[in-house]
């Protein structure tokens, strides 16, 4: 019955009366002032969640968890079959694959333009490269043909890029051909486009194309070795420490990195993106707060008489604090309901449509990723609700001062 008069009351006091047209006006600012702190702290969380997101889930679709490379380039990783065996046997590794990569000029109909390409094997390589799983066009396991050119799948930016079809042919120029007594000579092959992908990341789809081990080796004219022994975890989150594992079995000639090592630039820049955005934003919210503590303050000054008159009837000091407390947290959670609906409504529409396009060759994105986590929202409610919380306590205070003798001597 006690919260309920309080509650009451409180309710009672935000309905303004006439005379009282300031303070709604200021209380209304006020809950579009919290409104718009949590819809644009939601909104700009939900960007860098899904930038972070669509970045990772891209580049671990089409490049390994966990790498082991040479430490100085050289002729390439020896007896890869046996160690490959080995590796695959680390906790937590789930397939393990050997490839050979290198720089090439590519020579299509509309022009030539340089890539990596990357020879793979078929039975480990597939589990690996998730993005020739599902190719845009043709099947990957034409690579293994025998007769014929030998096959190659090339990204859709890169086959748009050079004019290049399924079943067309493409001149592969490789800069690290055979030495010859006059000087290395570069060596060319023609090959045939046995398919097509696109992983939704530009820098992969305009460089990367793919052949077969044996196909690359002889481009390269290189003997049976490769360059890296790419690796999927089952936990992505455990790939320093399974590349730990690796380096042991690996040896002080061969390095064992991850994703994360890799990655690790970008990875920071998302993070430190994030950390600003919350500071930055969270000012917003200050702004709300200042903005209730004025509507108490003017509200405890317009309704002293009203205070003393309570108080004379009976109503305890908590119970004034309450009714003020009670009002400003209405207002924090009315403004924050509101937020939350805007900020994962537009988030959602946003993330629909394409709302915000991008240059992919700036971004390797084509529109801005929205993802809006549950957990954001959970959060930032509960600071929107604590700073208006913490914005009550000094008017709530001051009501409780009111004396009702004096407040009532003139009356």
């Amino acid at each position: 019955m006690t919260r309920a008069f309080e509650l009451f009351v409180a309710r009672r006091y935000l309905r303004a009366k006439r005379k009282q047209t300031v303070i709604s006006v200021i209380t209304v600012i006020s809950i579009v002032g919290v409104a718009a702190g949590v819809m644009a702290l939601i909104i700009a969380l939900a960007i860098n969640a899904g930038f972070r997101g669509t970045l990772q889930r891209n580049l671990l679709g089409a490049t390994a968890h966990v790498s082991i490379l040479e430490k100085e380039p050289g002729y390439g990783i020896e007896r890869w079959r046996e160690l490959a065996h080995r590796v695959s046997r680390v906790d937590g590794v789930v397939s393990v694959a050997p490839s050979l990569y290198g720089q090439v000029l590519l020579s299509g109909p509309l022009q030539a333009t340089g890539a990596v390409l990357k020879g793979i094997d078929i039975k480990s390589g597939q589990q690996v490269n998730d993005v020739l799983r599902h190719l845009k066009q043709g099947d990957i396991h034409d690579l293994a043909r025998t007769t014929g050119l030998p096959g190659i799948i090339l990204g859709s930016k890169l086959a748009h890029m050079t004019g290049m079809m399924l079943n067309s042919v493409v001149r592969v120029m490789s800069p690290q051909g055979e030495l010859t007594p006059f000087g290395p000579r570069f060596t060319q092959q023609q090959f045939r486009v046995v398919g097509i992908f696109e992983s939704g990341f530009y820098e992969l789809d305009a460089t990367w194309a793919y052949t077969t081990i044996k196909t690359a080796q002889e481009l390269f004219s290189v003997s049976d070795v490769v360059n890296s022994i790419e690796m999927k975890v089952r936990e992505i989150d455990r790939a320093p420490e399974i590349a730990a594992a690796v380096q042991k079995i690996a040896g002080p000639k061969l390095a064992a990195t991850h994703w994360m090592e890799q990655n690790r630039p970008i990875l920071n820049a998302l993070k430190m993106e994030r950390a600003v955005t919350i500071v930055t934003i969270g000012l917003i919210q200050l702004v709300a707060a200042l903005n209730i503590l004025i509507a108490l303050i003017m509200m405890v000054m317009e309704k002293h008489k009203d205070i003393a008159i309570l108080m004379s009837m009976g109503a305890r000091h908590r119970q004034i604090r309450n009714i003020f407390v009670l009002q400003g947290v209405l207002i924090g959670a009315v403004g924050t309901v509101i937020g939350l609906a805007l900020g994962y409504t537009l988030s959602f529409l946003a993330d629909r449509y394409h709302w915000i396009r991008l240059d992919e060759e700036v971004y390797s994105l084509s529109y801005v990723p929205f993802n809006p986590g549950w957990l954001d929202g959970v959060w930032v409610a509960a600071i929107a609700l604590t700073v208006s919380f913490v914005a009550t306590l000094y008017p709530a205070r001051n009501a409780t001062r009111i004396s009702p003798v004096e407040a009532l001597r003139y009356e």
